[in-house]
Protein backbone atom coordinates (compact mmCIF):
# COMPACT_ATOMS: atom_id res chain seq x y z
CA UNK A 1 0.00 0.00 0.00
CA UNK A 2 1.14 3.39 -0.81
CA UNK A 3 2.04 5.17 2.20
CA UNK A 4 -0.02 8.39 1.30
CA UNK A 5 -3.41 6.20 1.20
CA UNK A 6 -3.28 5.67 5.28
CA UNK A 7 -2.08 8.96 5.65
CA UNK A 8 -5.38 10.75 3.90
CA UNK A 9 -7.50 8.18 5.75
CA UNK A 10 -5.74 9.28 8.92
CA UNK A 11 -6.40 12.85 8.78
CA UNK A 12 -9.89 12.58 7.46
CA UNK A 13 -10.73 10.93 10.39
CA UNK A 14 -9.27 13.84 12.57
CA UNK A 15 -5.58 12.33 13.52
CA UNK A 16 -3.35 15.13 13.09
CA UNK A 17 0.29 15.07 12.40
CA UNK A 18 2.55 15.35 15.85
CA UNK A 19 5.87 15.53 14.74
CA UNK A 20 8.98 13.90 12.53
CA UNK A 21 10.60 11.19 14.36
CA UNK A 22 14.23 9.03 12.83
CA UNK A 23 12.47 6.91 10.37
CA UNK A 24 8.95 7.54 11.35
CA UNK A 25 6.20 10.48 11.57
CA UNK A 26 3.97 10.57 14.41
CA UNK A 27 0.23 10.91 14.37
CA UNK A 28 -2.36 11.31 17.16
CA UNK A 29 -6.22 11.14 17.29
CA UNK A 30 -7.04 14.07 19.55
CA UNK A 31 -10.32 12.83 20.36
CA UNK A 32 -8.50 9.29 21.99
CA UNK A 33 -5.17 10.71 22.69
CA UNK A 34 -3.18 7.83 21.15
CA UNK A 35 -0.58 8.45 18.91
CA UNK A 36 0.99 6.45 16.53
CA UNK A 37 4.54 6.41 14.39
CA UNK A 38 3.76 5.91 10.39
CA UNK A 39 6.78 4.54 8.57
CA UNK A 40 8.36 6.96 5.88
CA UNK A 41 8.94 4.25 3.09
CA UNK A 42 7.32 4.66 0.17
CA UNK A 43 5.36 1.65 0.60
CA UNK A 44 4.05 0.32 3.73
CA UNK A 45 3.12 -3.62 4.00
CA UNK A 46 -0.80 -3.76 4.49
CA UNK A 47 -1.02 -5.56 7.62
CA UNK A 48 0.55 -2.59 9.38
CA UNK A 49 -1.29 0.18 7.64
CA UNK A 50 -4.28 -1.67 8.99
CA UNK A 51 -2.67 -1.88 12.30
CA UNK A 52 -1.80 2.08 12.38
CA UNK A 53 -5.70 2.99 10.88
CA UNK A 54 -7.06 0.76 13.49
CA UNK A 55 -5.06 1.84 16.56
CA UNK A 56 -5.90 5.28 15.59
CA UNK A 57 -9.78 4.96 14.61
CA UNK A 58 -12.33 6.30 17.01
Amino acid sequence: MRRSDPIRRLESTGCVFIRHGGRHDWYQNPKTGSCQPVPRHREIKDHLARHILRKLAD
